[in-house]
């Protein structure tokens, strides 16, 4: 029987499922991303987290056929590694992948997509109807987007097509994200950076409020948990949604979609304070069509899944790729 494996590597989990010739799971593991001290670390719990997935379906490594990886950004392509991700720490600079997972399985099919564009293309093999306009959205610790136009979802050169988390926003840069540039929408709006936001934007006005927003330890969940008893939160919440509702439009506008799947801890556990408010705010900043805003099909597994996808359907999510 052929297998197959897709893996996800997040900034705070590493994930594997190995499936056979159809996208059933066969095993599967996930184990937490290690803060370093090297990217050779990072690399190391990849391939230990695909080795415990075929281990759990009963498979050798060298039984894969073909690898989905899908891996926090920025990608360099014509390397298979990840360079300076930009919501790890610094001292990983360089996250081998591509090679390593070959050697591990054997094989030399192995496809390496931003987060996101898997996320897209695990919509997209799921779908009823495997659309040819689609987006995904995740607004989880950062922010990215994978774009399906015309039946073709978008890589890029270097594989970081979709970094929209990265799309300046404000131009006077109050904020700065984690790339080490201002005014991006993930350094509003990311899970990682509400809590350094909230602490700016309530310091900045006259807020009385009952939550912790300037305690070491405040995080985006806590934010959530005041909505509709906190004046600050329902104020802050609102300006998240403008900048979520921006984002969006930008992606609207120049691709066209005509479904978004909003995905992500931040989206997920909040769908209506983040994507009821997005589908809201969005006909105001639209020129054309609206598309349909929903919450991920998949839940948190959907990277993972576009991931196997992306394995069964040579790298694309077209159903009409699928291996025999």
């Amino acid at each position: 029987m052929a297998v197959y494996a897709g893996v996800d590597l997040g900034a705070t989990y590493v994930r594997a499922v190995v499936g056979d010739g159809t996208g059933k799971e066969l095993g599967q593991d996930k184990r937490e991303t290690p803060p370093g001290p090297t990217g050779i670390a990072v690399t190391e719990t990849v391939l230990e987290t695909l080795r415990a997935a075929c281990t759990d379906a009963g498979v050798d490594p060298t039984d894969v056929e073909a690898v989905g990886v899908a891996s926090v950004g920025p990608l360099d392509l014509a390397e298979g590694v990840v360079e300076n991700p930009a919501n790890l720490p610094d001292t990983i600079e360089t996250i081998p992948l591509t090679g390593p997972l070959g050697n591990l399985t054997g094989t030399d099919e192995v496809y390496l997509h931003n987060d996101a564009v898997a996320g897209v293309i695990g919509e997209r093999f799921h779908s009823d109807r495997n659309p040819d306009n689609m987006a995904y959205l995740t607004i989880s610790t950062g922010i990215g987007a994978g774009v399906a136009v015309d039946g073709h979802v978008l890589s890029g050169w270097d594989g970081n097509v979709g970094e929209v988390g990265h799309m300046t926003l404000d131009s006077d840069g109050m904020m700065t994200c984690g790339c080490g540039q201002d005014g991006h929408w993930e350094a509003y709006a990311s899970g990682q950076n509400i809590p350094r936001y909230a602490r700016e934007f309530y310091q900045a006005g006259d807020w009385e409020t009952d939550m912790p927003v300037m305690d070491a330890d405040f995080r985006a969940p806590d934010l959530f948990e005041y909505a509709g008893e906190d004046d600050f939160a329902d104020a802050f919440i609102d300006r998240l949604a403008t900048f979520n509702a921006m984002g969006v439009a930008n992606i609207v506008q120049a691709y066209a979609p005509l479904v978004i799947h909003i995905g992500g801890a931040v989206a997920e556990n909040n769908p209506e304070l983040v994507v009821g408010k997005i589908r809201e705010r969005l006909p105001e900043m639209v020129f054309g069509n609206i598309p349909e805003i929903n919450i991920t099909t998949l839940g948190d597994d959907v990277v993972v899944k576009g991931a196997l996808a992306s394995a069964l359907t040579e790298g694309t999510g077209d159903r009409e790729k699928l291996r025999e």
